[in-house]
């Protein structure tokens, strides 16, 4: 296998050589609150990284990835978000789905849906958040009935990311009813569910930057095969866990890199407009740089999940407040009619639900609290 700096070099170069013609207006676009960019032409450039061997490059070769090792991981994500490169489509099914059914899932389940999310044929959301069970997954209320040879699905998910482009959902959903006296996320199975057929209706969701990344999704009698729950019946709770320890790993280096790309804007805009001459602006700048480099830390020594969610979340959400406040009065001023934003704008709007989904900062205390400092659960009713 060729050295971390030739792989480094490899997609440095792939990138430079491919992000022409076509593809060269697609550079930056797809950020956070603006999922709807070019999203046809964004598939189009995964399919195109696909054939070429660029997607799931740390899944093992005999499923079609490239079997690079964690700091082969970094070094693509890096030069993937260094290129300025689009916002990826297909990151819930290769980063998410695909390393949970790499760990738990069948043979068969992985014969039939890794291929295809290496390909970008298919993409998927996930279904875990329901309305008053957000980020307490234990609370879920969706069900799921054995039906012969399928699983009838009733129930409602929401902030659910992308479903509207989804072809398939990952569901969290309750197959056994919580018994008195049993753990609250006893009975929970993790399904995979497909969207286009009768029973699912998705709904998108306005936020507040004016678009729709996250949705609603309806379940009223939607039917899937028995052989699509991943782990037994009643694992659904460890599978789920186990999906969230992927959502923040490795990828979120490449995340940084944009996160370092907004810091330099802002400490630019700062010293062009004068703002940076105040020493409690100038102090807030430094310490979003330092807060930086801890970021990477944190990613690069693999810190507990909850505690890198915290940091990062937060960190992004000071760095919007930072911004408006650089930005002054022009701040509250929208660009132009009816609702057109700039990128300061847009990433204070966004990054405010940054320690809300993918597991509110409350959540996240709680868990650090009982799993890592062995304090006393919380009382459940």
């Amino acid at each position: 296998m060729s050295s971390v700096e030739e792989f480094r070099a490899a997609i440095r170069d792939w990138l430079r050589a491919r992000l022409t013609g076509e593809f060269a207006a697609l550079k930056g676009l797809g950020g956070p609150g603006r999922e709807h960019e070019a999203f046809a032409e964004r598939l189009a450039w995964e399919r195109h990284m696909a054939d070429h061997g660029w997607t799931c490059v740390g899944w093992p070769e005999e499923y079609g990835g490239r079997g690079a090792d964690l700091a082969r991981q970094i070094a693509f994500h890096e030069e993937y978000a260094l290129a300025d490169a689009p916002a990826r489509v297909n990151h819930i099914g290769e980063q998410l789905l695909g390393p949970t059914l790499l760990d738990h899932g069948t043979e068969a389940q992985k014969a039939r849906f890794l291929p295809r999310i290496r390909a970008v044929e298919e993409l998927w959301c996930q279904g875990y958040s329901e309305p008053g069970a957000g980020s307490d997954l234990a609370a879920v209320r969706t069900r799921a009935v054995r039906d012969g040879d399928e699983w009838i699905v009733d129930g409602q998910k929401t902030w659910t990311s992308l479903a509207h482009h989804a072809q398939w959902c990952f569901v969290l959903a309750r197959t056994t009813p919580r018994a008195p006296g049993t753990r609250p996320h006893a009975g929970l199975s993790y399904l995979l569910v497909p969207l286009d057929q009768p029973g699912v209706t998705i709904r998108p969701l306005t936020q507040l930057t004016g678009t729709s990344e996250f949705n609603e999704v309806f379940f009223d009698g939607a039917r899937t095969p028995a052989g699509h729950v991943v782990g037994a019946p009643g694992d659904g709770w460890k599978i789920a866990m186990a999906t969230l320890g992927h959502e923040r790993g490795v990828s979120t280096l490449g995340q940084q890199v944009g996160f370092r790309r907004e810091l330099d804007a802002l400490t630019a805009l700062a010293r062009a407009n004068g703002t940076a001459a105040d020493p409690l602006v100038h102090d807030r700048l430094v310490r979003a740089w330092a807060g930086l480099r801890t970021l990477r830390a944190h990613a690069l020594c693999g810190t507990d999940p909850s505690l890198a969610k915290l940091a990062w979340s937060h960190w992004h959400r000071d760095l919007g407040e930072l911004a408006m406040d650089i930005r002054g009065a022009a701040a509250t001023l929208a660009i132009a009619a009816p609702y057109e934003l700039d990128d300061w704008q847009r990433l204070f709007l966004f990054s405010r639900a940054d320690t809300i989904y993918a597991g509110s900062s409350e959540i996240q205390r709680n868990l650090l609290a009982e799993r890592v400092l062995g304090l006393p659960k919380e009382p459940r009713p």
